[in-house]
């Protein structure tokens, strides 16, 4: 038998695991063991949202790169945020010109489909 601790959604399980020759079989969690909480993150420049068009994430992912702050002008085509998604970054690209008025996200967090991550205006 041997004992492990797994951690499924941020809870820890403490599973005993008795392997039989190729096959092996795992008993149901006996009680969650609460999980030590995360290392405090940096902390991040406070976001912004501004007025006009909002660029959302086409998928959801992290946030590898912002390469845009607030009042910055940006052209059709320039990239505005690299997103890592299945192993991909996937450059968001500036749909029109004009001046960023607002960057919503910051290096490192996740986000969903439909998240706002610049808005341009």
């Amino acid at each position: 038998m041997k004992n492990l601790r797994i951690t499924v959604n941020g809870v820890a399980y403490d599973v005993q695991v008795e392997e039989l020759g190729s096959e092996a079989s795992v008993s149901a969690p006996v009680a969650p063991v609460k999980a030590a909480a995360p290392a405090p993150a940096e902390k991040a420049a406070p976001k912004t949202v501004g007025e006009g068009m909002k660029v959302a994430a086409p998928m959801p992912g992290t946030i590898v790169s912002v390469n845009v702050s607030d009042g910055q002008a940006v052209k059709k085509g320039d990239v505005l945020i690299v997103l890592e998604a299945m192993k991909m970054e996937n450059e968001i690209k500036a749909p029109k010109d004009g001046t960023v008025t607002g960057v919503s996200v910051n290096k490192g967090e996740s986000v969903d489909t439909g998240a706002t991550l610049v808005t341009i205006g």
